[in-house]
This record gives C-alpha cells, structure tokens and sequence, in this order.
C-alpha cells in the first residue's frame, strides 16, 4: 500500500472515530428509575429549567393521564443544522414522579432540582 493511500485510510479511520464520539450515547440504565415525592408540576419546572441550562430547546409537552412526554432538541451548531428531536417521559406511578429516557446528565441536574 502506497504512503498516500495509508494515510487517507488513517484519515478516514479518525473521521468515524470523531463522528462517533461525537455522537450522543443512548441512555443506558441499569438501575430502575428512581420515584421521587413530588407533583407532576414541579417535576416539569424543573426538567424545563435543566433543559435550558444545558441549551436545549423545549419543542413541546404532550399530557396524558399519567405522563407527560418533553420533546426536546439541542441548539443548532454552526452549519450543521437543527439536532434531532429527544425525547423525556414523566410518568405518575402511585403518587410518585418517575422519569424515562433520560440521559445521565440531565437526571443528574434533574435530582439536584428535585432535592432542593
């Protein structure tokens, strides 16, 4: 293999390892999600300043009887265009709040509201 070919496959090596370190990791939960006391109403208040504090935008808030789905997305970054829409499950279980499909970061943030 020719030095010149070598290094474009080294290019194009490091290139899908930036893309995929770049991309979002799914959330991986081991544990199960962890009920708190609260109202559905604070639960939000809280989720939706979390969100802004890490530059999300808030798309919308669909109620159910016992959920209400945030759907969500990051900031647009330079050219790349609008990010795809994520989504977190608040979920009313024997009066206590549960959250689902929410990444590590946010519920961290999120438990810090909650316990305050």
């Amino acid at each position: 293999m020719s030095p010149r070919r070598r290094l474009l496959a080294a290019l194009i090596t490091l290139l899908g390892l930036a893309a995929m370190a770049a991309a979002p990791a799914p959330a991986q939960s081991s544990a199960p999600a962890k009920p708190y006391a609260v109202s559905a109403e604070r639960a939000m208040e809280v989720t939706r300043t979390v969100l802004q504090r890490h530059g999300f935008e808030l798309v919308r808030v669909v109620h159910s009887e016992d959920a209400q789905v945030i759907y969500y997305r990051g900031a647009p970054v330079g050219a790349e265009g609008t990010r795809p829409i994520e989504r977190i499950v608040i979920r009313t279980v024997e009066r206590r709040v549960v959250f689902e499909d929410t990444p590590a970061a946010l519920m961290a943030d999120i438990d810090r509201g909650l316990s305050l």
